[in-house]
């Protein structure tokens, strides 16, 4: 009967339709029924011997409407007929989809049969929670990811950015973190991907085990800017949904700049001024109100606390240039970065992740005292090591000249070790201090 009664209140008692007034590029120019429209509204635009073109409102040109499609226009026609829905997109999500892999529309496209839907509507661009009225990051959460865990110590509910070029490794990180996080439930959001990745990713890289407690949202790169773009809102619409039902949820997305991109896309077709790199002004407002919506719950009436969305978002650095414009934009929001850097990956240390160039924001607040000292004495060691590379390298330097350099000669071996992994390796929070303490003490010793 709940169902029933849910299925009802989404029909819509009246019927609003507009007429296609021109074509022009990636844009729908529609007249009439302007009374009903507003910016994010749907439409259904018909089509000669095809299914109706869903396209969404994006802006307004004196007495029309800019509409963008989420498929190719071929078959609109002068006059064709546009129904209006006026009430926005929302998405129906339910525990049964973990385990499914959707698109952007929160159809299933793993071949596994429908979906169930759930009671509530969850709208795909919710805003995030006030800032008054959430809950503080929890207890540091356990990544199964060594270099992760002790340099840049992740908390429950904080949010976190990977850095990194393209083929450095990104995408197998990724999938290390949903095997081996301590988390109730992943959400993976598959933004802009190469198509011939996907299954790759699904399959070998996030493996059986990894997908049975994960929902996978997927919009591949050749797919309408606005699937891209709606793909991750339906990632963190998923997230909250999951966060509501009590669960911890780990949410990963790959990537924020793939969504950045398709907002170029889409403000540049409505008519926006590019500004820097071409991004236009709008990129750089949705960027905030996407990646606030991960982070602690919201504060229920009752003094409780929604369980968290931990985020951890990646950022295609444009030519290795960590100080591009997405990049510097995605850095002053989130709580902390992971820089992974081509140079690490091409000796072969995997995950390749700079430790001196990545920051947590909640560290050294979720560290025990004698757990700090640990990781302020390696990086003193890879620090000096960092300084005196090059030297070393061409053996200009004379062993003995300075003790703490001698001492990092001699633990660099170890500690890159330490910092590379397995995909399929997994070590806890206490047992990789555990490791990084016996590698200093046996070096004193």
């Amino acid at each position: 009967m709940d169902s029933l009664v849910a299925a009802v209140d989404r029909l819509d008692p009246l019927t609003v339709s507009g007429r296609v007034a021109a074509v022009n590029g990636l844009l729908i120019e529609a007249r009439g029924g302007l009374t009903r429209l507003a910016v994010g509204a749907r439409a259904e635009v018909a089509r000669y011997g095809d299914t109706p073109l869903v396209a969404e409102v994006v802006g307004f040109r004196e007495t029309r409407a800019l509409l963008m499609p989420f498929g190719p226009v071929e078959g609109v026609a002068p006059g064709a007929e546009i129904r209006i829905e006026p009430l926005g997109s929302a998405v129906r999500p339910s525990r049964s989809w973990m385990g499914r892999v959707i698109d952007a529309f929160g159809q299933p496209i793993d071949s596994k049969g429908p979906l169930a839907q759930g009671l509530a509507a969850y709208p795909l661009r919710s805003p995030p929670p006030p800032a008054h009225a959430r809950g503080r990051v929890g207890e540091r959460l356990d990544l199964g990811v060594r270099a992760m865990n002790v340099f840049t110590t992740c908390c429950r509910g904080q949010r976190l950015g990977v850095f990194a070029g393209s083929g450095v490794g990104k995408s197998v990180l990724l999938s290390m973190l949903a095997k081996n996080a301590q988390c109730d439930v992943v959400v993976v959001g598959l933004i802009g991907e190469r198509g011939r990745e996907v299954r790759e990713f699904i399959e070998e890289t996030l493996g059986e085990e990894g997908l049975k407690r994960a929902v996978v949202v997927v919009a591949t790169s050749d797919e309408p800017a606005l699937k891209r773009r709606q793909a991750a809102y339906m990632t963190l619409a998923v997230a909250e949904y999951m966060r509501d039902q009590g669960l911890e949820v780990l949410c990963l997305m790959d990537s924020v700049t793939r969504f950045a991109m398709a907002q170029r896309e889409i403000g540049l077709a409505a008519g926006e001024p590019p500004t820097t790199k071409g991004y236009t002004p709008t990129v750089f407002t949705e960027l905030p109100k996407l990646l606030e919506r991960a982070g602690p719950g919201p504060i229920r009436p009752d003094g409780t606390t929604a369980g968290p969305i931990t985020g951890l978002f990646t950022v295609l650095v444009d030519g290795d240039d960590h100080n591009e414009p997405i990049a510097d934009a995605v850095r002053g929001i989130l709580d902390g970065h992971i820089v992974m850097e081509r140079a690490i990956a091409e000796r072969g240390r995997f995950p390749a992740i700079n430790v001196l160039k990545s920051i947590s924001r909640t560290m050294p607040g979720c560290q025990l005292p004698e757990e700090r000292t640990i990781v302020s004495e390696a990086r003193r060691s890879l620090s000096a090591y960092a300084n005196m590379e090059e030297l070393i390298r061409i053996g200009a330097y004379r062993a003995g000249s300075d003790p703490e350099i001698d001492r990092a000669i001699r633990l660099t071996p170890q500690l890159e070790a330490f910092m590379g992994q397995d995909k399929d390796e997994s070590t806890s929070i206490e047992a990789a201090f555990e490791r990084l303490s016996q590698i200093l003490e046996d070096e004193t010793a």
